[in-house]
């Protein structure tokens, strides 16, 4: 048995073991060790090559940025940024059709901008506009679908997790990786609300319980006055500019600027007195466990990476990738199609981790800009988050909800107009890569 087909064994071995429900990071190891061991007949190497990965994988400060940006969305979430920011496009928006929805896209579009975690946005949103939505006589369904939709721009909009997953993987630039999604992630923006405009105004039916003026027309029981809107918004304006300003003008590094912004959500924190000993430990654990989880597998990433080199995997696809006549773009599309299979059953992370080693030095040789590739392959694996049947942001939203008359089924079928406007969006991405690339 050759070492190629060896490798394309342990790679269905993979996948298979995670669908049985074993950790990535443990299937990883166990995959890319016995990988070694067997290609090259040689325990002593593949335990070798496991204590270089682990010594070496993660021992750049960049790394850092991790539990930087984890600790800054987590104090972000405890001082109920995301509540006013959501209350305010609610004044703001409240006379335009669908103004509720509206408010949550756009919400959620600044709250991406500090926190870069899809799921955090979900879980905070659902508590917020997800009751407003439905006393203004939204659907139950659409109004968690919108939830579950619009939090997926929090693994676009920089600082992203998976954008620093993915630059790690690929071995480009993180900080060209966060300017590069700027502006896709507004395009997903607009197109989310461009779409529950015209869906409220020509489907009432499928936004609104009822189809009457009043229903459409969100009212606040209170103006909210310029002083109390200013008031709201400092906080998270003051944090974006901080972080995204400092980091787009090039005076912080992404490591820096994600200790600038941990200390300025710190800092908004304890002026808002959302911080006693017990909510510290808890931000502190949790930024703990979600930070060694990454880097974790990251490390066992490498050493699979490292494995797949030694199977000769990478070079046998593109070989025959280019002799099958499909050329970059056929390649491309193959590759998303993948994706958008695999995110109906992974999760974002094993996915990056499971295809990126594979992908990414085929789509370099074929002439990708990996910047680019880069932003095609999160866009991809953000729709499997909306996907049956793991769906894991629709069901983050449902087990917030804790609600037994919002089925599942409802939530999925209210995230299909935002899962379209992301295929359209990817597709437009993917022929023009200056979309990504413009301010790069």
């Amino acid at each position: 048995m050759t070492a190629l087909t060896i490798g394309v064994l342990l790679i269905a071995a993979l996948i298979f073991l995670v669908l049985l429900g074993m950790q990535i990071a443990v299937a990883l190891f166990a995959v890319a060790f016995a990988g070694v061991w067997i290609i090259r007949d040689n325990f002593e190497l593949a335990m070798r090559l496991l204590s270089i990965t682990a010594y070496n994988g993660i021992a750049d400060y960049l790394f850092a940025t991790i539990p930087l940006f984890v600790l800054m969305g987590l104090l972000v979430s405890v001082s109920n940024v995301g509540r006013d920011t959501f209350e305010v496009a609610e004044s703001l928006l409240r006379r335009i059709a669908g103004g509720l929805g509206v408010a949550t896209v756009a919400a959620n579009t600044v709250f991406a901008a500090v926190t870069g975690v899809s799921i955090a946005s979900a879980a905070v949103f659902t508590r917020v506009a997800v009751p407003e939505m439905r006393r203004h006589g939204y659907r139950a369904g659409f109004s968690a679908g919108t939830v579950a939709g619009s939090s997926v721009l929090g693994m676009l909009i920089p600082p992203s997790l998976l954008l620093i997953i993915y630059g790690v993987l690929a071995e480009v630039s993180i900080g060209r990786m966060f300017v590069a999604g700027v502006v896709p992630g507004v395009m997903l923006a607009l197109g989310f609300v461009a779409v529950i405009m015209l869906l409220a105004r020509f489907r009432p039916g499928f936004v609104f319980t009822d189809a009457s003026a009043a229903a459409r027309v969100a009212t606040r029981e209170r103006e909210m006055g310029g002083r109390e809107i200013a008031v709201k918004l400092l906080p998270i304006l003051m944090l974006v500019i901080l972080v995204l300003g400092g980091l787009y003008s090039g005076f912080f590094t992404p490591t820096e600027a994600g200790g600038v912004g941990a200390f300025g959500a710190l800092v908004i924190a304890l002026a808002r007195r959302k911080l006693d000993r017990h909510r510290i430990w808890e931000v502190l654990k949790q930024t703990g466990t979600v930070s060694v989880g990454i880097l974790i597998l990251l490390i066992a990433a490498g050493f699979y990476s490292r494995m797949l080199s030694v199977a000769g995997i990478p070079n046998a696809i593109g070989d025959v990738v280019r002799m099958s006549g499909f050329g970059p773009y056929g390649f491309l599309m193959l590759y998303v199609v993948l994706l958008l299979l695999l995110g109906m059953i992974l999760d974002s992370s094993s996915i990056l981790l499971i295809m990126v080693p594979i992908a990414a030095p085929i789509a370099q040789s074929m002439g990708f800009d990996l910047i680019h590739f880069g932003i095609v392959t999160v866009i991809a694996v953000e729709i499997g988050l909306l996907t049956p049947p793991f769906g894991i942001s629709v069901f983050t939203v449902h087990n917030t909800l804790a609600d037994p008359s919002v089925g599942v089924e409802q939530i999925f079928l209210g995230t299909v107009p935002f899962m379209l406007v992301m295929l359209g969006s990817l597709a437009l991405i993917a022929l023009f890569p200056y979309l990504t690339l413009a301010l790069v």
